[in-house]
């Protein structure tokens, strides 16, 4: 506008400027457009590159843990396989074995079985009133014994009273007490060791023959005594902590195994409890060689328990020593008594006694009886 206001017209110049600075801002604009879109596209880019990084090293780590375990696994079963198959071998082996061994214990159980049912039989038929001559050797004619001792078996030791001088005026009895009753302990004894698993049916008779006919006693039960007798009977044992046997240690067994040689008595109470006492007759030619003293082993004429001169016709061996202790008759008697009582009890608690309780009870008070009778000194006068 100029001097009065008029509006003077653009020339073609002024419009071409116009025209090259917009054209020139728009491709400044778009530049910047297009740079900060390539910015952004390198950068997303380079993220996915970096995603893709991550997931390839997941990848080769799964793949990694993958091999491992296909490996293990492949190792697990090939151990497993093999121990499967070392076990189905071991199995076969014992299986084997195992056949074997029952082939031959049964062929052990027959044997033994025929060899039970012989010494049954031949217990069974022995009593004192008709004794089984092949038991008791002593019992045949002189011709007929040795007959059977060179044919072979087994003859039981006898005493050898002949080796001994008989007094003037006094008959030697031909045999012991020992030799014509019948050796029912020893062969049920051996019946156990041949089969320990047997049942054995076991009867001992509460009356026994007092010369010519038999002797039976009026009796009355101890209820206490019986109390102590069913509870110890409900789980039998040879602990003398219970009140039945603490009893009988108390006032039978130790007062019958008391003698002077107290040393010597603790030994052949434990031989006795143990099972392991030997009594057997000796001779006069038969003296042992042994390094103990005399006072200690005594002597043919001297009881080594009661250090009296007695004439000793029988002598112990405490388990598996090599000493012999000579023993007097009375002395003899008390031993017996004790081995007597440990024998039954041992069956009962076996379960070889098929008596009832009571029965079971009157024989073990006999038994009592008679350790309580040998303490006090009385014995058969043919054990002399």
């Amino acid at each position: 506008m100029e001097g009065g206001g008029q509006v003077r017209p653009t020339s073609g110049r002024d419009h071409g400027t116009l025209s090259r600075l917009r054209s020139s801002s728009l491709e400044i604009r778009e530049k910047e457009i297009r740079e900060k879109g390539s910015e952004i596209l390198k950068e997303q880019l380079d993220a996915a590159k970096k995603e893709l990084k991550l997931k390839d090293r997941e990848c080769e780590r799964l793949s990694q843990v993958r091999n491992q375990l296909e490996q293990e696994l492949e190792e697990l079963t090939a151990s497993l396989f093999e121990e499967a198959h070392k076990m189905v071998n071991e199995a076969n082996v014992k299986q084997a074995t195992a056949e074997k061994q029952l082939k031959e214990a049964q062929g052990k159980i027959d044997v033994l079985q025929a060899e039970v049912t012989a010494l049954k039989t031949l217990v069974l038929t022995s009593t004192p009133s008709s004794p089984n001559r092949q038991l008791h050797p002593q019992l045949q004619s002189p011709g007929t014994r040795g007959a059977h001792k060179h044919a072979g078996g087994h003859v039981r030791n006898k005493s050898a009273s002949s080796t001994f001088p008989s007094s003037p005026g006094k008959p030697e009895p031909s045999s012991t007490k020992e030799d014509r009753e019948p050796a029912m302990p020893a062969l049920l004894s051996l019946i156990l060791c041949l089969v320990p698993g047997q049942s054995v049916s076991v009867n001992f008779d509460p009356y026994r023959q007092q010369g010519e006919g038999l002797v039976t006693d009026s009796r009355q039960m101890d209820s206490i005594l019986y109390a102590e007798f069913l509870l110890w009977k409900e789980k039998p044992s040879l602990d003398r902590s219970s009140a039945f046997l603490s009893r009988i240690y108390r006032e039978d067994i130790s007062p019958c195994l008391s003698f002077t040689r107290s040393e010597l008595s603790q030994l052949v109470q434990s031989a006795v409890e143990n099972n392991s006492l030997t009594i057997e007759p000796v001779a006069m030619s038969a003296l042992p060689m042994v390094k103990a003293s005399a006072v200690e082993c005594g002597g043919p004429k001297k009881c080594a328990l009661s250090g009296m001169s007695r004439l000793c016709r029988h002598r112990i061996k405490l388990g598996d020593k090599e000493s012999y202790y000579y023993i007097s008759p009375s002395s003899r008697a008390r031993i017996t008594a004790v081995c007597n009582f440990f024998t039954y009890i041992r069956y009962i608690q076996q379960g070889l006694v098929r008596h009832d309780a009571e029965q079971m009870f009157w024989e073990v008070m006999r038994l009592r009886r008679e350790m309580t009778v040998a303490k006090l000194g009385f014995y058969p006068t043919d054990q002399g």
